[in-house]
């Protein structure tokens, strides 16, 4: 039904589904089972369940399944599996892909729970797990051998903005037949051309843009009906990491608004970073839609924006990133991104502050990077904010 749509009416519409009392917003069914007529009814559904029938909620749930629908018509993908939180999401796809004894190729620049699994967990259970450059393609094939299985990284990394070209490492991974898992969440799901680009698996963190005001954990991982009910749902609904109805009452609510949003906050950044090129106290200015960012021209190609975060390097480190931050008066020092609220965030000491130093000053990720998700403030109001903090360090 919702093929013919534009994004910003799918993110109102695409699939609901009403119930007898056709209620205007998206009911709640907060409800962790459901009745059947007769004892073979029940017999039926546990060896098959077809659309619309449900078991058990962490098996599937109408509130849940309605968030799944409406994101995987926005994604362009056909079908989805949400989850309980975003790293829920990164686990899932990865852990249901790939079993002992396979090899996985990643980006070394990643949020610090990705890397965590891909550093710890994944060769616990017997994976080999190499990690690149995600922006040099020599590396990514140099890496990707016949018997690679899975590729992941960041589409834009965490804190750095570094930028992968989706399109080529999608094309190598192919090559060899290995699936491409893709975290997309600075991104975002509304500039996102991840699928068309190659990308196999796009994951989420709900949490972020799609609930976008702070309230509830969520994430969804995005693909083909093969790949999300063939290998992903088993291992999800027996491992227990599914959304929440009320959570996902939430993300749709969410959704409803994130298109005008993710647009607002990618209208500032751009205004922030234009405004701060050259600023004194700076040592860097990172903004992937900045004509200074090294992959702008990637950027525009795979998103047509440089999205709604914009990390600075202060002049004089730690102590100098600190006074900046605790002088601003609008934006609010916290880890979260994607908000209605202007989120600050100093990474190396916080988000990855357990990784060692030497990998931090690979990643560039020094004592005084501050990583800014903008808001829906009056922008304005946001560009005097930032200054007048930077006056303090």
């Amino acid at each position: 039904m919702s093929n013919g749509w534009k994004t910003r009416t799918k993110l109102v519409h695409s699939g609901s589904k009403r119930s007898q009392w056709n209620e205007v917003s998206e009911a709640i069914f907060l409800t962790q089972g459901f009745v059947y007529d007769t004892a073979e009814q029940a017999e039926a559904r546990f060896i098959k369940a077809e659309p619309d029938e449900y078991i058990y909620a962490r098996y599937g749930n109408p509130t849940v399944a309605m968030f799944e629908e409406r994101m995987a018509a926005i994604e362009g993908c056909e079908d989805g599996f949400a989850t309980a939180s975003g790293m829920a999401a990164v686990n899932g796809a990865l852990m249901a892909c790939v079993s002992a004894g396979d090899h996985v190729v990643g980006s070394r620049a990643l949020f610090g729970s990705c890397l965590y699994i891909l550093d710890e967990i994944l060769p616990r259970m017997g994976v080999e797990v190499t990690l690149v450059d995600g922006r040099d393609l020599d590396a990514w094939e140099a890496a990707i051998r016949a018997d690679t299985k899975l590729v992941f990284f960041e589409t834009i990394s965490n804190p750095t903005l570094e930028v992968v070209d989706i399109k080529s490492v999608s094309a190598m991974a192919h090559e060899v037949g290995a699936i491409v898992v893709a975290d997309n969440v600075f991104a975002t799901p509304v500039y996102s051309k991840a699928i068309k680009l190659g990308v196999d698996i796009v994951v989420y963190s709900a949490t972020k843009h799609i609930d976008g005001q702070g309230r509830a954990l969520g994430g969804i991982i995005l693909g083909s009906h093969e790949l999300i009910r063939g290998k992903v749902e088993p291992y999800m609904k027996h491992t227990g990491g599914a959304m929440s109805p009320f959570a996902a009452w939430i993300m749709l609510k969410g959704l409803e608004t994130m298109d005008l949003r993710v647009r607002a906050q990618s209208a500032t950044a751009a205004k922030l970073a234009e405004a701060l090129e050259g600023h004194p106290k700076l040592a860097r200015l990172i903004y992937p839609g900045h004509a200074s960012h090294p992959q702008n021209d990637l950027v525009t190609r795979q998103m047509g924006n440089g999205g709604t975060m914009l990390s600075i390097d202060v002049k004089g480190g730690k102590e100098a990133a600190f006074r900046t931050l605790n002088a601003l008066k609008i934006a609010l020092i916290s880890n979260n991104l994607g908000d209605a609220k202007t989120i600050a965030t100093p990474p190396a000491q916080t988000t990855h502050q357990r990784l060692p130093e030497d990998q931090k000053q690979t990643l560039g990720i020094t004592p005084g990077l501050i990583r800014l998700s903008l808001g829906i403030e009056d922008s304005d109001d946001l560009v005097a904010d930032i200054f007048q903090a930077l006056e303090q360090a």
